[in-house]
């Protein structure tokens, strides 16, 4: 019998660090992240534009839905700032006998500030007035919400 496939979400702003904990619960799991800042740049595709970055995650929802039919891991990395579209996405993995989890990261928009300057990826630049206006708007997971997750495994020995 097939393991189920499981579908990790990783939630946050930018600069919380959503990058670098998808590559670590990648090669621990033997994942395969879905990033759309990733593919855009490879593409060429500004990042500001909203209707290609619809698009993106659009495809690679079908290609991480591809991964957990035949069991494997699937590493959603687009923000995820609204509630609705975790549901979506966990109810999707649901429906196909997957499990889902949801990692939130989140700091400070000073800290993120500090982190997206420092790496240079956005152009133009976000700004401390952004960020905080990000940080308000984000729809934080509740204790409720988190519930309707499954737990995080262990790591791989």
């Amino acid at each position: 019998m097939r393991n189920p496939g499981r579908l990790i979400i990783i939630c946050g702003l930018p600069g919380t660090g959503k990058s670098t904990l998808a590559a670590q619960l990648a090669n621990e799991h033997g994942g395969i992240i879905y990033a759309p800042d990733e593919w855009m740049d490879a593409l060429g595709i500004d990042l500001w534009d909203t209707a290609a970055r619809d698009s993106i995650e659009a495809l690679q929802w079908l290609q991480a839905q591809h991964v957990l039919r035949l069991g494997g891991v699937a590493i959603i990395e687009w923000g995820t700032w609204a509630r609705a579209e975790r549901d979506r996405l966990r109810e999707g993995a649901r429906a196909l006998g997957a499990r889902a989890e949801l990692h939130f990261l989140d700091a400070a928009p000073e800290i993120l500030y500090q982190r997206t300057s420092a790496r240079g990826r956005e152009n133009p630049p976000l700004t401390l007035d952004e960020l905080r206006r990000y940080a308000d708007a984000i729809e934080r997971p509740t204790a409720e919400e988190l519930a309707l997750f499954d737990p995080s495994l262990e790591p791989k020995s």
